[in-house]
């Protein structure tokens, strides 16, 4: 690169001497970056050149912004555009539709959303949502799948029955409709009603529709215990029968009596690379996973939605049948509750109604002590109670295998969870500690100080890895022509501060944050900025 003929001011901002991570995973380089707009316009040695703003990296790792490759900040970015518990990481782009996605939507399930949220919607489609969200203003890009659930509902209902031949055809008139219009594939939950109604081979016809504009699968596995393998051997059979790429979500083996079995899932995820197929997961970093006291529920008592559900839990004789089905080990459903292996290992962290939220970070072991009441009984009673799924923390992870998993080459991470702000409503209830440190942890406990991988591995997964995986064309990197997401931090502080006991506090170490060319982090304190972007999927220029 040569500076001798640039123009006067050609930069808005030049990075100055920091330890250049470009997001392919080579050696870093000190270098100068400079920004114009919203584009890294060169990256070298801009000593002496003129700018708007500059900062100084002299000692400190200067990345491409990272990607949340699972994200649940669909409400929460519209109650608080700032995302400050990700920015604080340095994750500049969120990607959503696990299962569900926020459309398209039919009047009834807008009118079921509805009851359940803070603020009108106004959209129907995925991508007038992923607009009206820009609109409002986000700090960081956005960018989303649509959700398998979320398109048998608008289609079929919420009820346990196997789609029609028209009725396959009706959903892949919308996934074509929503992957034109830029949605990035197919998102499955294969564990939650009512996605887990869906039969593979109305998973591969959608997946079709999706790979005619170069979309990708990705997917909560039908089991991540009892039936781990076969979960795998499903989404494999998806990928290859639709000829389309595939991503795990959240890979891990949960269930204690699972854990060794993550040594045959990644041997099968290998073979399946070696045949040509393109296969990929994510991951956080923690021995616990987030969901709903739901995921306690055999699937049969949600046919027709949590209204059906409370029904049943309310009439004495299904309401046994239910509590039987949870007290046993079964490869029939995914269940949390036997995953967790004991009450005190599940952990209570949302409740709707305010006459609950006294029972807010109390284990299912405590609160059944404190009623007098068996554990089982106690998750149907609160879920009634409440009149939701209850938000709940399962510990049930290996993090030996978390240990293993981060050494494998194709694997990115994600926090499963949404964005939050340690203020404000959100100090209402708890949550799990990764919305505020899965990323922070990553690079301080397991890069920095057990030197599980490198740092420059480490960031190419964070950002190159998935950007490549979802083909978001100018993310990803640092280099020329590339839009300027760029993540200045210090290597020697980044640290993870949440806890599950209070997991409301920001991670440490993340200095500068620019998503668009517009910083959005400054000196560690968040700048008000929403300069996020919806971003589309590659089939929208189809």
């Amino acid at each position: 690169m040569t500076t001798k003929n640039l123009p006067a001011r050609m930069f808005d901002l030049i990075i100055r001497g920091g330890t250049v991570y470009n997001g392919t995973g080579s050696d870093p380089v000190t270098a100068d970056i400079g920004v114009k707009g919203d584009r890294i316009i060169t990256v070298g040695d801009l000593k002496g050149m003129p700018c708007s703003q500059q900062i100084n990296a002299d000692g400190l790792a200067v990345a491409p912004g990272f990607i949340n490759m699972l994200s649940w900040s669909t409400e929460s970015l519209i109650l608080d555009g700032r995302s400050q518990s990700e920015v604080r990481q340095g994750v500049t782009t969120q990607i959503f539709g696990e299962g569900e996605s926020m459309g398209p939507l039919s009047e009834e399930m807008k009118q079921r959303a509805q009851k359940g949220v803070k603020f009108e919607i106004k959209w129907n489609t995925l991508a007038e949502y992923l607009s009206h969200l820009e609109k409002l203003g986000v700090s960081q890009n956005i960018a989303s799948f649509i959700g398998a659930s979320t398109i048998r509902e608008y289609v079929i209902g919420l009820e346990n029955k196997p789609a029609t031949a028209g009725q396959v055809e009706r959903m892949k008139e919308i996934v074509r409709s929503e992957m034109a219009a830029g949605a990035l594939g197919i998102g499955s939950a294969l564990i939650y009603a009512p996605g887990c109604y869906a039969s593979t081979d109305e998973l591969v016809e959608l997946c079709k529709a999706a790979a005619e504009y170069r979309g990708k699968y990705t997917s909560h596995l039908r089991s991540e215990g009892n039936c781990l393998i076969e979960g795998v051997e499903e989404l494999i059979n998806i990928s290859r029968r639709a000829r389309i790429p595939a991503e795990i979500y959240h890979l891990k083996a949960v269930g204690k009596y699972n854990w060794h079995k993550i040594d045959h899932v990644i041997k099968m995820i290998q073979d399946a690379q070696s045949q040509k197929l393109k296969i990929t997961a994510d991951m956080y970093v923690y021995t616990a996973g987030a969901t709903g006291l739901d995921a306690s529920i055999p699937p049969w008592a949600l046919d027709g939605g949590y209204d059906a559900l409370f029904t049943r839990m309310e009439d004495a004789r299904t309401r046994q049948l239910i509590g039987e089905e949870i007290r046993k080990e079964s490869t029939e459903w995914e269940n949390l509750y036997q995953a967790a292996g004991t009450p005190d290992r599940i952990l209570l962290i949302e409740f709707r109604s305010d006459e609950l939220k006294h029972l807010t970070g109390k284990t299912l072991a405590e609160i059944s002590t404190m009623r007098n009441q068996d554990p089982v009984e106690t998750i149907m009673d609160l879920m009634l109670a409440d009149r939701s799924r209850v938000r709940a923390v399962y510990f049930m992870i290996s993090e030996d295998n978390i240990r293993k998993q981060l050494r494998l080459p194709w694997v990115s991470l994600c926090s499963d969870s949404p964005s939050v702000s340690a203020e404000g409503d959100f100090l209402h209830s708890s949550t799990h500690p990764r919305a505020y440190g899965n990323f922070a942890r990553f690079l301080g406990k397991f890069v920095r100080d057990e030197e599980v991988i490198s740092l420059q591995e480490a960031i190419w997964r964070l950002s190159g890895l998935p950007a490549t995986n979802l083909d978001l064309q100018g993310r990803g990197f640092i280099k020329e022509g590339m839009y300027a997401d760029i993540v200045v931090f210090d290597p020697t502080a980044i640290r993870d501060n949440a806890t599950y006991d209070n997991p409301h506090q920001y991670a440490t170490g993340i200095l500068h944050v620019f998503v668009n060319g517009v910083q959005v982090l400054k000196d560690g304190e968040h700048t008000g900025a929403k300069s996020g972007r919806a971003l589309w999927g590659i089939g929208r220029t189809k």
